[in-house]
């Protein structure tokens, strides 16, 4: 049996871009709102590491090894988009760029800590969890 595929030209020109969602963001909902600019595994830790300087992208990938590179730009992209964060580049030919906390990204501060907070407060219970669930498996 022979399968044939039909491949768009531009299916290996692949960049990068902000995920046209299929469900519109809800303007009148602050929550939704916060959640779209915030929302993510990655974005409340990424302005939490901004918080004490400016970044390049291969040192928030240390400090955040199990985010994919791909997962990491998009959500730093996203970021840059909703003016949460900024990129400066600094050598446009080796690709050297760095990000940094905007005035707005520092509002959301009080928020990641209290979210940092929650998290510690919430450990023991967590681990209780963890330990239940494999006691059971």
């Amino acid at each position: 049996m022979l399968i044939i595929f039909a491949v768009s030209p531009n299916f290996c020109n692949f960049a990068p871009a902000m995920y046209n969602k299929k469900i519109p963001i809800d303007i009148n909902c602050g929550f939704r709102i916060a959640i779209e600019v915030m929302g993510g595994k990655w974005k409340p830790y990424i302005i939490y590491e901004l918080l004490d300087g400016p970044k390049r992208p291969s040192e928030l990938q240390r400090r955040m090894p199990d985010a994919s590179e791909r997962v990491l730009a998009q959500q730093l992209k996203e970021l840059v988009e909703y003016g949460v964060i900024q990129k400066q580049v600094i050598d446009p030919v080796c690709k050297h760029s760095e990000y940094s906390l905007t005035d707005l990204g520092r509002t959301l501060i009080p928020i990641i800590e209290q979210l940092r907070n929650w998290g510690n407060d919430f450990r023991p219970k967590m681990m209780e969890i963890l330990k239940e669930k494999e006691s059971e498996g």
